[in-house]
């Protein structure tokens, strides 16, 4: 399915209700599994989050986890630690170009039983649960932290729990500091110091929590900071359910958003964006920590026409596609001039107006479908195989007609 997408009046002032968080959700969810006392509340409706409770609940010898990152390396991770349990862990072809060496050679040190079926270092794998003892391991802190994640998760289920080490620079942390949240959130002791996480085994873990709520999603709000930023001075979109104080790292969004016009409002568990009367100028950011907002911010300077470099972003050449790339090539439909590195977007600034009729691919990547969508505030444009948003955010482009925009099923 592709939309055309177009704006014929103001941004309609409205309250959404944004579905929990998917990173929160999938960590939880597993956790669940291990520890069935724990009961979720406000979980993601999105595809990885259906694919990581149909996973777990179902007793299928193959599971094939689609284009779902997160679902692949937490479920490795469960799997290899779940006794007596023989499955083959597979993916979209996507998928099995996503390196996941890494994760494995570590649960592999811990004592699991993995092969790889096709290509050394990637997915598809046949996994032969054990009961594993935990202990000590080195990982490269570099790379995704969906990785350490995956470890720090199964880590209160192993006899002698886990001491991870983190070799190198680390990448992500929120997203290792969300884990740890949610992991006391839940009742389970841990400790990260300098480069070295610690979680003790279940053992010497008391008082689970036994009902848990899920914050909303922060990356499904970034797309609403883009739409306020490029709207008229005084448009203004409440969100909920959202805490000042969250685990999820894209909560720099309010800080973020304040160089580009848009004002954070707090109240009770809702937030409200507000357009203030703001000249943004070029944007400099390092977002080793927040990667996933990368699009969202680029797509936004476009918007106004002014520039931006972006650094800390070399995950995302291993995501749904290679992001930068995906970015520079989209992005030139406008006639922006794009430079990418490994880790690094430059964007020019852009004294035209934009384009009408920019068709979007989309690339398998929810990401690209809703980091563009806010452009229709400034001028129309397509978005191919829309559907994509299914992935993280299905009601979005419900949401988008809330918000006053006209969203055509072509």
């Amino acid at each position: 399915m592709d939309v055309l997408l177009s704006l014929s009046q103001s941004i309609k002032n409205v309250s959404l209700t944004i579905a929990g968080s998917k990173s929160e959700t999938n960590r939880l969810l597993l956790l669940q599994a291990l520890y069935p006392n724990i009961t979720l509340y406000n979980i993601s409706g999105s595809d990885d989050s259906r694919i990581m409770q149909k996973a777990l609940a179902g007793n299928d010898a193959v599971i094939d986890v689609h284009h779902a990152g997160t679902a692949m390396r937490f479920l490795a991770a469960y799997f290899a630690s779940r006794e007596g349990r023989e499955v083959t862990l597979t993916g979209s072809e996507r998928m099995k170009e996503r390196p996941i060496a890494i994760l494995v050679d570590a649960l592999r040190r811990l004592g699991a039983q993995i092969d790889y079926l096709e290509n050394d270092g990637f997915p598809p794998l046949k996994i032969i649960g054990k009961k594993l003892n935990g202990g000590n391991v080195t990982i490269k802190a570099g790379v995704s932290s969906q990785y350490i994640t995956a470890l720090l998760l199964i880590a209160p289920h192993l006899r002698q729990g886990l001491k991870l080490t983190l070799e190198g620079e680390i990448t992500s942390r929120p997203y290792i500091n969300m884990t740890l949240g949610l992991l006391a959130e839940a009742g389970f002791k841990s400790s990260f110091s300098g480069n070295s996480v610690t979680v003790p085994a279940q053992s010497e873990i008391y008082d689970l929590k036994s009902e848990i709520t899920i914050e909303s999603d922060w990356s499904s709000a970034s797309y609403f900071y883009s739409i306020v930023a490029l709207a008229d001075v005084g448009t203004a979109i409440t969100l909920s359910s959202y805490k000042q104080n969250s685990l999820q790292g894209d909560s720099a969004l309010a800080e973020i958003y304040k160089d580009l016009g848009v004002n954070t409002t707090f109240t009770e568990n809702a937030i409200t964006l507000t357009k203030i009367n703001h000249h943004p100028s070029t944007v400099n950011r390092q977002l080793n920590d927040t990667p996933d907002i990368a699009q969202t911010i680029a797509v936004t300077c476009l918007g106004l026409g002014i520039g931006c470099r972006l650094t800390g972003l070399h995950t995302l050449r291993i995501k749904e596609t290679d992001r930068l790339a995906a970015l520079k090539k989209e992005m030139e439909k406008f006639g922006a001039e794009v430079l990418v590195t490994e880790d690094t977007l430059e964007l020019k600034p852009i004294t035209v107006a934009l384009p009408k009729g920019a068709s979007i691919e989309t690339y398998n990547d929810h990401r690209m479908a809703m980091a563009f969508a806010p452009l229709a505030v400034r001028t129309p444009l397509t978005i191919r195989d829309a559907g994509v948003v299914s992935k993280s955010y299905p009601a979005f482009w419900d949401d988008m007609q809330k918000l006053g925009f006209l969203v055509v099923n072509l």
